[in-house]
C-alpha cells in the first residue's frame, strides 16, 4: 500500500445514519470511501458514541470529498443556520 492509498479520517459522526449518507455523497461523487465503528456491526445501537462512526478517504481524496460534502449540504442563511422546514 502506497502513500496515496494510506486511509485517513475524513469525519467523524455521532450517528450511522449521517455517517453513511456522507458516505453515499461522496459515492455519487465518484470518491471511495469506507466507514469505521465499533459497534458490534451496527446490530449494538448507540454503541458507537464513544468514538463515533469514521468515515474514511485516500489521503489524495482528502479535499475532494471535503469539497463533495460542502456541495452536498442544504443551503443555510444569511445567519448560517439551516433553513427552516
Amino acid at each position: 500500500m502506497g502513500a496515496a492509498d494510506e486511509l485517513v479520517v475524513l469525519q467523524t459522526y455521532v450517528f450511522r445514519r449521517e455517517a453513511e449518507m456522507a458516505h453515499s455523497v461522496l459515492e455519487a461523487f465518484g470518491i471511495e470511501s469506507m466507514l469505521s465503528a465499533d459497534d458490534l456491526g451496527g446490530v449494538g445501537p448507540g454503541a458507537d458514541l464513544d468514538e463515533g462512526v469514521r468515515l474514511l478517504v485516500r489521503v489524495d481524496d482528502v479535499e475532494n470529498a471535503r469539497d463533495a460534502l460542502r456541495r452536498a449540504a442544504p443551503d443555510t442563511s444569511a445567519n448560517g443556520s439551516p433553513p427552516s422546514r
